[in-house]
């Protein structure tokens, strides 16, 4: 058994696509910017923001640093508008790993104060007991600094993790820190780029990896 799991958050815990989609949407029109498709902004989730949004438009850091506290402060609207759900079986789920001994984690693009708060609202900060967010980090996802963040600071081995998420840059991040990882479906990426990014295993359902930790 492992000890430990580390999970993304967005598209592996909670669906917070519509969300995101529509505050993107809304942060180009407040800052003027060209519209871009769904499918194009997607493909940026797990990014931190100040990397995404060059990646969407040409722009230096200052203007994606404007990008970035635009986004923050429409996000709050469009969550209270539309609301983010938690996808099937993650919270017995969590508290089953958490019962059998497993730490749970979240390593996250999103900003600290917001995924905290989410996991509070989700009523799992009593199981979920440690959030590396975008800002805790120099270097993020798909690079290995999250995941070796964490277990710096529980004194563990890569082999005795295992790495959850829905994109190949969460499935890189824990490859590239040498760790067990799964690649759940249901997300922001498709099986076929969780399978090219190199993931262990895949599942359909977040309750099949309490068998397979």
């Amino acid at each position: 058994m492992k000890k430990i799991v580390i999970l993304d958050f967005d598209g592996t815990i909670a669906d917070t696509k519509p969300v995101i989609l529509n505050t993107f949407h809304r942060t180009f029109d407040a800052i003027r910017l060209p519209q871009h498709s769904d499918e194009e902004i997607a493909a940026t989730i797990g990014l931190p923001l100040m990397e995404a949004f060059p990646v969407l438009e040409s722009m230096d850091q200052e203007k994606a640093a404007e990008c970035t506290a635009k986004y923050r402060e429409i996000f709050e609207d469009v969550n209270r508008e539309i609301g983010v759900p938690m996808f099937p079986h993650v919270a017995d789920t969590v508290r089953l790993l958490h019962a059998k001994g497993c730490i749970v984690t979240i390593a996250t693009s999103r900003g600290y104060k917001s995924a905290v708060e989410f996991v509070r609202s989700f009523g799992l900060d009593d199981v979920i007991t440690l959030v590396v967010a975008a800002e805790d980090v120099r270097r993020a996802k798909p690079d290995a600094e999250p995941v070796l963040k964490t277990l710096k600071h529980y004194n563990l081995k890569p082999e005795d993790a295992v790495v959850v998420g829905d994109t190949h840059f969460d499935i890189l991040m824990g490859r590239n820190a040498h760790c067990m990882t799964i690649g759940v479906t249901y997300g922001n990426g498709s099986r076929e780029s969780l399978m090219e990014a190199g993931a262990d295993a895949i599942v359909d359902d977040f309750a099949e990896i309490a068998e397979m930790v």
